[in-house]
């Protein structure tokens, strides 16, 4: 079976213990008694997934991003894993979740863990795990993950409204992300999670021929009209957030200072003097965006932890 390749890896020692953000403790070896090899199980799912689907590295890292940012109390839970009913309607079928895709894997990592350790990983750390490991594997910066979140009980579509979007302007995200604990540098690391991010032409076509965005490349502009015209058919039609897509660097900066975001709300950051500087050095430092992305990551992962959710059997459903 081929291998992937998780070189050139960096790694940040990084907090290990209490996050203010947090209302439980969490901790990077809170499993090394109760299910040493979690880590190790959870990992080598993510690889066999990553082979036979190249996008399940992008596609984790966004339930990631998608999980811990529904209402700034309710965090990092696995809500969005949980499986709608006929009495509700959960987050992964609220309108921005619909493209979440590769649940599949989590639940497979879950079932092993279960064969291995009964009742003891949250479907949240797998989460977050997960997330960890996709960036690595695509050749991004690893940090410790700290563990020891349960899951919620509670998932309702209509609380998706709470993601960001690709349409805000750079004053809604920095007042979303504040709202989470998170500054305007966060902001701007986190999003450079999307290089390893796809499009459908839904998410930016509006720039491109219901309003004049100056703001975007003229060539860019027209390369994407071409792909995403006025009465476009193909729902797949789309666009790679940056020119390398299946590696985790920074060209999404780099397209950004050159006028070529994708979304409305990335290409904002630049015309912002509270975020263009750090754009820039993002552009112009890999190593830097590397350390503040994990730093950024591992705040993200402890917004909202709660000590009154569960250790679900399958994540789909509450026990």
């Amino acid at each position: 079976m081929a291998k992937i390749s998780i070189s050139p890896i960096i790694t940040l020692v990084l907090i290990l213990n209490v996050v203010s953000y947090s209302e439980a403790a969490l901790g990077a070896h809170y499993y090394d008694q109760t299910c040493p090899q979690a880590e190790s199980i959870i990992y080598q799912t993510i690889c066999n997934a990553s082979i036979y689907d190249p996008k399940v590295p992008a596609r984790l890292l966004r339930m990631f991003f998608h999980d811990c940012f529904i209402r700034e109390k309710q965090g990092c839970d696995a809500s969005l894993l949980l499986d709608s009913t006929p009495e509700n309607k959960a987050e992964k079928d609220g309108p921005p979740n619909i493209s979440v895709r590769s649940f599949y894997v989590i639940e497979n990592a879950k079932a092993k863990l279960e064969k291995a350790c009964p009742r003891t990983v949250s479907c949240a750390d797998i989460i977050a795990i997960a997330a960890r490991d996709v960036v690595a594997l695509s050749q991004g910066p690893w940090w410790h993950v700290l563990k020891g979140r349960t899951d919620g009980r509670v998932s309702k579509a209509n609380e998706t409204i709470d993601l960001p979007s690709p349409f805000s302007n750079t004053t809604t995200l920095i007042q979303s992300f504040a709202k989470r604990g998170l500054t305007v540098k966060d902001l701007v690391a986190l999003s450079g999670g999307h290089t390893l991010g796809f499009s459908h032409c839904s998410s930016f076509s509006a720039r491109l021929h219901n309003i004049s965005d100056p703001s975007i490349n003229s060539k860019f502009a027209i390369n994407l009209k071409k792909k995403c015209p006025i009465h476009n058919k193909d729902r797949n039609a789309g666009e790679f957030l940056d020119s390398t897509s299946a590696r985790f660097d920074n060209d999404y900066y780099k397209r950004i200072t050159m006028g070529k975001g994708v979304f409305g709300s990335d290409q904002a950051m630049y015309g912002d003097t509270r975020t263009k500087p750090i754009v820039d050095s993002f552009a112009k430092d890999e190593k830097l965006f590397f350390s503040e992305f994990a730093a950024s990551m591992v705040k993200l992962g402890n917004v909202g932890v709660k000590e009154d959710g569960e250790i679900r059997v399958k994540c789909s459903i509450v026990n």
